[in-house]
Order: C-alpha cells, then structure tokens, then sequence
C-alpha cells in the first residue's frame, strides 16, 4: 500500500501537482502539513529530484521542527539536505555568506528587541527629539511597518508630504539605520529586507538560488507581507515552481504587516497557477463546521471554499447570553466543572477571548472553584506589569511600609531617578531603621542625593497628595486620579502600539474591577480591595507550582491559531466586543471582516463541543454598557444554533415593546434578535435613561447599601451619576442604570 492512498482526493492532486505555480487553499483542519510533507515525499522519491534543490518556509521554529521530522520519518537518508526553516531563518543563513557585498561583515550582530531599544535611544538623544512626543516603541514600529512594506526611509520621507510626524519619522528611520550600519548589524527585519536588497543588487548571486531552489513551498501563506511575498517571487522567479498553502479565511494578523492580498491575488502574480481546495475537515463536527460556514461566507474579500466532514453531525452550537460579565464567567466555570465532573479532563477545555483583559474574570471565577488553568502565551491579569504598577501605586497609598511597591513605581513612569539614587536613600533607610517611603519623605536630609533630591522630593509630594486625595474619594476615581497625575496612561496612548493598546485595556478592565468591588461591598475599603486581590494573586503563585498539563487553558483568539480542543468556550460574542469598537467606527469594512475571519478562527479551533456567550451589560471603562449580541452569532443558522431556551424577565419585557433595561425609551429594542434591524454604532452605545423616578431629597433603596436619601443628580453624556447618602454607609456615587436604585414610596 503506497503512502498516498491515505490521501483524500484533493490533497492526493496537490501532491502530485510538482510543476507550475500552485495555489493550496487549505480549510482549517484539512490537513495541510500532511499534504505538504507528503508532496516533499512525493518530489524526492518519484519525481528523483534532490532534497538540495526543496526550500520549505514556515513562519515558526515549531512548524519548521514539525515538517522537518515527519519528512524525516518518510524519507530516510537525505532528509537533512533539506531546507525547512522560517523566513528569518533562510535569510540569515544567505546573508552570512553573501553579507559582505551589502558592505556588512559575514559574522553580522542580529539586534534583539532590547538591542533595537537601546540603540533607538541613542538615536534619539543624538537627534535631540522629545521622547515623550516620539517614543521609542512607536518610532520602532513605525520602522518596523515600513520595513514589512520594503519601503526606505527615502521611500517613507517621499510619502510624508508635509506631515511633520511622519517627515521626522522617516529623518529617525534613516539615522538608525545609518548606526545599525556602523555598528554592523542588522534587526530582525532587516534580514528580509536586505536579502532582497542583495537578490536585487547581484543578479548572479539570485540565479544561485534560483538553481538551488528550484522547488519552493510556502507554509501559511494568508500571513506574509510585501517584503517576505516579494522575496518568494524573486526566488521562483525562474523555475515557477512555487506551491504556497494557506486559507485566507484565517487571516487574522494584518496589525502584524500581513497582507491578504497576496494569496487573495496569488493568480494574478502567477495566471497559469492551478488552484486546488482542501475542504473535507478532520477535527471538527458537521454542525460546528456548518456555524463556521455560516459566518465566514458573509466576507466578500475571500476565495469561495465550504468545510466538510465526515465526522458525526455532533451537538448544536451552544449559545447563552447572561445578564453581566460576571454572570457569563460564572456560567462558564459553571458549565467546565460539570464536565469536568462527568469525566472530561481539563486540557480538553479552553476559554477563547478577543482581548487579553477578558482574561481577568475568568480567572477569578476558576480560582474561586479551585479549577486549575494556566493562560497561553500570555500573562495572568494580576501579573502584567501595567496591573502590577498600578496596584503598588494603590499600595503605596494604603501602606507606605512596602519597601518593594514604592521601588517599583519611584521611577515609573520615567521620572529621572537612577538606580544609584535608589541604593542612596535605601542606606539612608537602613542607617535610620526607617521604610523606604519614610527616606524619600526625608530627601532633604539625604546630602548624598545632592541635585537628584528635587526629584525624591516631587514624588513624596506625589504621594502624600494621592493619601489626601484618597480620604475624600472613591477607589475608582483614586486610580484614575493617579493615571492622570503620573501621566501612565497618556504615555501608553502616545506610544501608540499594539502592545500599548493592549495594555491600556488591561487598564480599563482594571478600573471594572474596582467599581465593580465598589458597587458589591457595603464598605468598600482600599485595604479590603488590595487584600481580595493579594489572595488572587497569592492562588496564582501557588498554581504555578503544580507540574500537571491537566488544566484549562485561557487564550486571546490570535494565540489560539494552529491549536485544537475538545470543549471550546468563546465568550464576549457582543458588538463591540467582538466584533471591537474600533473596528465598527473605523468606517472600513474589511477591518470587520478580519474580524469575521478571527471568529471564524475561534469557532474552527472546536472539534466536538463549542460553546458562545455574551452579556447583555459588561462593565466597559469603569461604566455599565449595554451591548447587543454579536453580529457573528447571528451569522450562524438558525438550525445549527442552540440559544437557550430559559428567558429572563428582562428578556421578556423587551418582547413586549416595554422599556429596555438599558433606558431606551419608547424604542422597541431586544438584543441578538434575527433580521430586525441592520447592525449601528447606536446599538453598542450606551442608552442613557430618558428619565428618572425620583429626585434630589428623595428617598431611595439600595440593593446592598439599602437606604438614602438622594443629594445630587448630574446628567452625564451616557448616563445619570447619582450622589446618594446612605443611612449605614455614608455618601455614594454611582450610575443610575447601574445602581438600580429604587424610590421609597
């Protein structure tokens, strides 16, 4: 029995299809690597041709690994004159030969992240530019993109017209090069971007490895950019026998520098190219493949392809929407410790999300019923360094005895105060047998910090103000009063990134949770809340320490890409949520269908159970947001969802015509209901409340802090903010559509 009678029909045609351009529009879970390995197979042992002469590109070590060893195993002896590596990879092995005729060393430094910061730095200072206005990490992935499109700084400066940012942009972008230059080396982009400059510049050197490569295989390739598409095309440039693999319904990285354009126009660059789709699925069930179907085809940038399986039909697409976030965490911890119970190991399971600031009330809830989880290529919430900053802020306020919170935020952000300065008021401390906090109150004391002592002084009156300020005023505003005073979150929105904008919704979901602690505790205190929180952090700690793989794993649905789990939970299926904000304002239509393509990416990661939820209110930058449910899951048909059956008493009233719960008047609004209306940025706004039934010197009832009389009414622009004092608990403001508060007749 030959090897290629395992094949299915398609993926038996593209093995066999070794001459000519080919384009292999592989579905999720087709079988892709297997069909490449395969052809490698095919091309060495049938076809005679020299492993020598097969160059495969992956995009990570992993696939590379993967190819390479499953080609091994089929091949034998021979194998090893393969070149199966990452795009990186390839280049660097062709520079440090031909590095020399670019006028670089063959022995080249390859700059790390932290190398690439310390000379941008440098560069700055040399050029005396306002860090503060150009960033260091903004200007490096402004440099970064211009690579990924091969531009040069004479291309960037041409574009700029008269743009000050980007003229200085690309003045930056053509010193550092010049420095990278001198300081012989190249940046991780700059090894894509000079081996082009090098096939470009050396015609013999390109007809090399034209001849060497005369069979090219491209894995992933719904994920290259212009540079890594124009060194493809350089290579086969002569023999044309270039096969590239990709899906383009999985095109999830444009914020990376991909372009979709290149496997969406594959033909164009290549007419004679055959084309052949693998569609038959072999994760998946019928129905999560049909849901799949369902919401991808609504993507008019895409090449026509249906998933199908001959596996059983399976279960519906489980859908639920809750009342809140929290409720909706809830209710999937719920879910997992029941299967749990009935025999379904925990690393079967995984908790999809769109932001990594979802992360942090499903991780408080699978803390809570001891649940073991472990979060995939990223951080627990508590752990980022945003969070962790913020939180020895509060703590510095709440206890100035902790030596470690006020070294972390003494210089963050960046104030000026060195490290020696640091080690200088430490011994102070120590000589004294005082805190730490306790010497940078007493920095004029300290002769050795001489001029640096204005500095110390500045932050201890930072401090001493936030004390003051957080005797009058709630934790909320306490936190968002020390963003605004130390400048943190201006200076992650001036940096511009993806990192940055990550970060700033770790921020975001931060304040949640306190107004949320605020809203739920009678006498919420910041002593309580740092206690509550020290203990998630504490159960975290000691998590960590169990080698067992047998856990729920929690991942953003980009990391979740090229894996695949029995049981998966995709939570915050709410526009605006998902798909986000920024994508339904941006105007452009193909921002929402990358996001379509991502919900795609999600729902095809579940090969027998896939569970959706959403909120009908979710706490969005410290206020109640009524969302409606997302546009995907109504993409889905009908007959392959299953929508819980049990309705709300809210739900109710909406289908009544009444009053929604979001305030929207006389508007009949329901949430995630089928072909009423088309999809507006009205519905993911919030719906202030028209009006209210009751007034300043009324009396009112609170859920948890029960009684008081109402003192101030301030119409906000999404909102009432009511100031009420309560008889037990003392003066609290809060949001009327939130609060719930009911007059007492």
């Amino acid at each position: 029995m030959s090897i290629y009678d395992a094949l299915n029909k398609e993926q038996r045609e593209a093995v066999f299809c070794t001459e000519g351009p080919l384009l292999m529009l592989a579905g999720a879970g087709t079988g892709k690597t297997r069909s490449l390995t395969h052809r490698i197979v095919y091309l060495i042992e049938e076809k005679g041709v020299n492993p020598w002469n097969i160059l495969a590109i992956t995009f990570t070590n992993k696939a590379a690994d993967e190819m390479r060893e499953r080609a091994a195993s089929l091949v034998g002896p021979g194998s090893e004159n393969l070149w199966i590596s990452t795009f990186h990879a390839t280049c660097s092995r062709i520079l440090r030969r031909h590095a020399d005729l670019l006028g670089y060393n063959r022995s080249f430094t390859i700059y790390d992240a932290n190398d690439q910061k310390s000379l941008m730095k440098e560069v700055l200072k040399a050029m005396k530019i306002d860090t503060k206005q150009f960033p260091e990490k903004a200007v490096l992935s402004a440099i970064s993109a211009a690579k990924d499109e091969c531009r040069s700084p004479l291309d960037l400066r041409n574009d700029c017209g008269d743009n000050y940012r980007d003229i200085r942009i690309s003045e930056i972008y053509e010193e550092y090069q010049k420095r990278l230059k001198e300081n012989d080396a190249m940046d991780f982009d700059d090894l894509l971007v000079k081996t082009v400059e090098l096939f470009q510049a050396n015609p013999d050197i390109l007809d090399y490895y034209q001849e060497r490569f005369r069979y090219i295989m491209v894995d992933e390739y719904q994920d290259t950019n212009t540079v890594q598409f124009m060194l493809v095309k350089l290579l086969a440039s002569k023999y044309r026998n270039l096969c590239v693999v990709g899906d383009d319904d999985q095109s999830i990285y444009r914020f990376r520098g991909a372009n979709i354009f290149n496997i969406l126009n594959f033909e164009k660059y290549f007419p004679d190219a055959h084309v052949i789709r693998l569609e038959q699925n072999y994760r998946s069930t019928q129905n999560i493949l049909n849901a799949a179907n369902g919401v991808i085809v609504n993507n008019k940038g895409r090449k026509e392809k249906k998933l199908w399986t001959e596996n059983a039909p399976g279960e519906l697409v489980h859908f639920k929407q809750y009342d809140s976030e929290y409720d909706e965490a809830e209710g999937v911890v719920s879910y997992i410790n029941f299967l749990a119970m009935r025999g379904v190991p925990y690393e079967d399971m995984a908790i999809l999300y769109r932001t990594n600031a979802q992360s942090r009330i499903f991780e408080e809830k699978l803390k809570q019923r001891a649940i073991p989880y472990a979060i995939v290529r990223g951080i627990s919430f508590y752990d980022r360094k945003e969070i962790k900053d913020l939180m020895a802020y509060l703590k510095v306020v709440d206890n100035g005895n902790d030596d470690l919170a006020v070294k972390r935020i003494i210089n963050v952000p960046k104030r000026g105060i060195g490290q020696t300065t640091v080690d200088r008021i430490q011994n102070y401390a120590i000589l004294h047998q005082i805190s730490f906090l306790e010497a940078v109150f007493r920095a004029d004391s300290i002769t050795e910090l001489g001029r640096s002592a204005s500095k110390i002084k500045k932050f201890g009156e930072m401090i001493r103000d936030f004390r003051e300020y957080a005797m009058e005023n709630d934790i909320s505003e306490l936190m968002l009063y020390i963003l605004d005073v130390t400048g943190y979150k201006n200076e992650l929105e001036m940096e511009g990134t993806d990192e940055a904008r990550s970060r700033l919704e770790d921020i975001d979901e931060l304040i949640n949770d306190i107004v949320y602690f605020e809203e739920n505790n009678e006498e919420p205190t910041l002593t309580d809340f740092l206690v509550e929180k020290d203990m998630y952090t504490l159960n975290a700690g000691i998590d960590n320490l169990e080698e067992s793989s047998n856990k729920v794993l929690l991942m953003t649905l980009h990391n979740a890409k090229g894996l695949e789990f029995a049981n998966v939970f995709l939570g915050g299926m709410e526009e605006g949520v998902f798909p986000g904000y920024g994508a339904m304002i941006s105007g452009d239509e193909s921002e929402i269908e990358e996001e379509r393509r991502l919900c795609y990416v999600g729902i095809t990661r579940a090969k027998e159970r896939l569970y959706l939820s959403a909120a009908r209110r979710r706490m969005q930058r410290g206020q109640a947001q009524y969302n409606r449910v997302s546009r995907f899951v109504d993409e889905i048909p009908e007959e392959y969802l299953d929508r819980a059956k049990k309705k709300t008493v809210q739900e109710k009233v909406e289908q009544t015509g009444s009053r929604s719960m979001a305030g929207a008047g006389s508007r009949n609004y329901s949430y995630g209901t089928r072909g009423k209306k088309p999809y507006s940025l009205d519905d993911y706004k919030v719906k202030p409340l028209s009006s209210l039934d009751y007034g300043v010197g009324d009396r009112v009832k609170h859920i948890k802090f029960g009684e008081g009389t109402v003192v101030d009414i301030v119409h906000g622009g999404k909102d009432f903010e009511v100031s009420v004092d309560f008889d037990r608990v003392g003066r609290k403001k809060m949001f009327a559509s939130f609060a719930k508060l009911k007059k007492v007749k």
